[in-house]
């Protein structure tokens, strides 16, 4: 479908279909179906029976699929969403690019960089947009620390700092192993790197355990975690995990330079303090998709622009390989308690 507009005719909107009605891909088509200007809610897929429904019947979605493969295939569909567990990611931005589709994937893209380069190939190879729900770099003062390092008002980036506490885990056995390294602090590797844009990570020492629910430990759960990088550039930067954030969902970043600081990030949900008998207090966000609401949304709106033009701005298969690469030095730094080049990594 050309979806491009002419000089007399306005563009047709976007048709997307969502791949997993998980938290975050109700979220996702949630958000398409009334949220992003230019983009309708086409169709939904989830392998268990009934989910795909539940999730687009009361959006106005008539199409459901128990096969992924079958709103790939759906002519109807301009892109895709993927939303799906992280195992099942590559395949599926195979399918999509194999089918001309336009692919908006949950990271992490992949699992391993072979699987990460078979995705950023597949994609390159069909000629389509290939974007990857790094939300924070659609965060106005994520976006706004980013512009200001660019424009070299910090000077050269000396220490950079990504911080990622989230306030609860529910259920600690059913925490995958080194999901801390490949699905939470890969937000934070994004951040580091796009951060210090032009440099290159080169190696990586991690620490990590389970200090929240010790018990689990041996079934692979690790819930806290601290990461040094150094990059090419001489910058140095930590990156750190919580899964036990008492206080809220804690999302913050910083660039120390010669020049000076910027930093990004605020538990509160607003700028309201109450002073009261017992002091100050603020209230706070419990979920990233509170805290992330308009980055969530606007990481979409510029996908459906992205299916239009062809052209990813931001979070590109390419960074999600890099990304990945700092995670996967992570899990052998961590096995063999020792710093890792991130070159020297092959898994």
């Amino acid at each position: 479908m050309n979806t491009r507009p002419t000089a007399s005719q306005p563009a047709a909107p976007v048709r997307l279909g969502v791949i997993g009605t998980g938290w975050i891909g109700s979220f996702h088509a949630e958000s398409i179906a009334h949220r992003i200007p230019g983009a309708v809610l086409e169709a939904v897929a989830d392998p268990r029976e009934g989910a795909a429904e539940a999730v687009a019947r009361p959006l106005g979605t008539r199409k459901v699929y128990t096969d992924a493969v079958e709103l790939i295939r759906d002519p109807d569909v301009d892109g895709v969403v993927i939303a799906s567990p992280a195992f099942t990611h590559t395949d599926l931005v195979v399918a999509a690019a194999e089918a001309g589709k336009a692919v908006f994937v949950e990271k992490p893209m992949a699992l391993t960089l072979d699987d990460a380069d078979r995705a950023v190939a597949a994609a390159e190879a069909a000629g389509v947009a290939l974007q990857v729900g790094f939300n924070r770099r659609f965060a106005t003062d994520f976006a706004a620390a980013k512009a200001v390092v660019a424009e070299g008002r910090v000077g050269t980036p000396q220490l950079l700092r990504s911080v990622t506490r989230d306030p609860g885990l529910a259920d600690p056995g059913s925490v995958k192993p080194w999901t801390i390294f490949l699905e939470t602090l890969i937000h934070d590797f994004d951040t580091l790197n796009w951060l210090n844009a032009g440099a290159h990570p080169t190696e990586v020492y991690a620490a990590a355990d389970a200090l929240v629910a010790p018990e689990f430990k041996d079934s692979g759960l690790l819930d806290t975690a601290s990461v040094t990088i150094r990059y090419d550039n001489g910058a140095i930067a930590t990156a750190e995990a919580s899964f036990s954030a008492a206080y809220g969902y804690d999302i913050r970043g910083e660039v120390f330079g010669s020049r000076g600081m910027v930093t990004a990030g605020d538990v509160r949900s607003s700028s309201m303090r109450l002073y009261g008998a017992e002091g100050t207090s603020s209230e706070t966000t419990r979920l990233n998709i509170d805290l992330f609401r308009e980055a969530y949304t606007d990481e979409l709106a510029a996908f459906a622009e992205s299916v239009r033009s062809g052209v990813v701005t931001e979070a590109r298969g390419q960074d999600a390989r890099a990304a990945l690469a700092i995670a996967l030095a992570c899990v052998e730094s961590y096995q063999q308690n020792r710093p890792v080049q991130v070159a020297g990594v092959h898994a």
